[in-house]
């Protein structure tokens, strides 16, 4: 399933979580002391559409958005030396996973229900996919996504860290794998 013909150290780095985790904060510094680029998926789908997520889903559908999400992620999953944040509901595709897991190194980071509620006032009017729940639906849409995101290669538990602090502990991390997997 691994992708045996890239040096480890070569490998996109996919971020994966929850919406609102942090993956594109996370990212940005990831990349900085990775000396990588940043590909925030989300962001690459917003500049095509010329339109925020929101109004994709919107104008367009959920379909239609998560169809684009599903090419954009495997296309940049291809490529060596970025690092990938990809919106909460990417993984969900099979394909995407399959992709993800097979080409890159996948980083889950990892919240727990409490420390994540504290965001939401932040997610409510941004996540097309929160607008119109009831928080006990969101409960149960996070519980659900839980069991998607258990597959990965590495996981970076957030509770109160900061990003500075998630991004050492992921590069810590590799590091230590680039030294086991020369």
């Amino acid at each position: 399933m691994i992708n045996r013909d890239m040096d480890i150290r070569e490998k996109s780095i996919v971020l994966i979580g929850f919406m609102g985790v942090g993956k594109t904060t996370v990212g940005q510094l990831l990349a900085q002391k990775l000396n990588r680029s940043l590909v925030d998926i989300d962001q690459v789908i917003e500049n095509d559409f010329g339109m925020p997520t929101t109004e994709i889903f919107n104008k367009y559908g959920e379909s239609t958005f998560r169809k684009y999400e599903k090419e954009t992620v495997i296309s940049y999953c291809k490529q060596k030396w970025k690092i990938i944040s990809v919106g909460g509901g990417a993984f969900l595709n099979e394909e995407v996973r399959k992709a993800c897991l097979s080409n890159c190194l996948v980083v889950y980071l990892d919240i727990p229900w409490e420390e994540w509620k504290k965001r939401l006032h932040m997610l409510i009017d941004s996540r097309p996919v929160l607008q119109g729940r009831t928080l006990d639906e969101i409960r149960k849409l996070f519980d659900e996504r839980q069991k998607i995101y258990a597959t990965h290669h590495l996981k970076v538990t957030i509770d109160a860290k900061s990003a500075a602090e998630v991004a050492d502990d992921i590069v810590d991390c590799l590091q230590s794998a680039w030294k086991i997997h020369p």
